[in-house]
């Protein structure tokens, strides 16, 4: 009776190692193939799918006002095309976040970060087809 007790303490014991070492090697086969499917995309495909927010200057919440110009980089050419039909609208979503702000919400590295993650998400709502990959401060000054 003990040896059928060993036994079966040994047969789980290997039917779990084999089903641990098939399930690490299931894990690295998806991580590795992941890797392979998210190419970056080249600088032309970037500049493809972008769009160019010309200078847009207006007050903030103080009395200072902000001059700025944007570009933001849409995940396909066909999404950018839609976006530069919609500049009237991604206009309006940057006047309106910036009339809410002062100069310290956007000051330093997190709050033009924050700044450009309220856009980004903002104008994913506009979007018919397509997302917004990111979106890029290309000129600021405020006064």
């Amino acid at each position: 009776m003990k040896s059928k007790n060993k036994l079966l303490t040994i047969m789980l014991i290997i039917l779990v190692s084999i089903t641990l070492v098939g399930v690490i090697a299931l894990l690295i086969i998806f991580q590795l193939n992941k890797g392979e499917e998210v190419k970056g995309q080249t600088i032309d495909e970037i500049i493809e799918s972008s769009v160019d927010i010309p200078e847009i200057t207006t007050n903030l919440a103080t009395n200072k006002f902000i001059r700025i110009s944007l570009k933001v980089q849409m995940d396909s050419p066909e999404a950018g095309e839609e976006l530069t039909k919609r500049d009237f609208q991604v206009k309006n979503i940057v006047i309106t976040e910036l009339s809410e702000m002062t100069p310290e919400d956007l000051e330093g590295k997190q709050g033009k970060t924050m700044f450009q993650a309220t856009l980004k998400t903002k104008i994913d709502e506009l979007m018919d087809d397509g997302e917004v990959q990111q979106v890029y401060i290309t000129s600021y000054i405020i006064q």
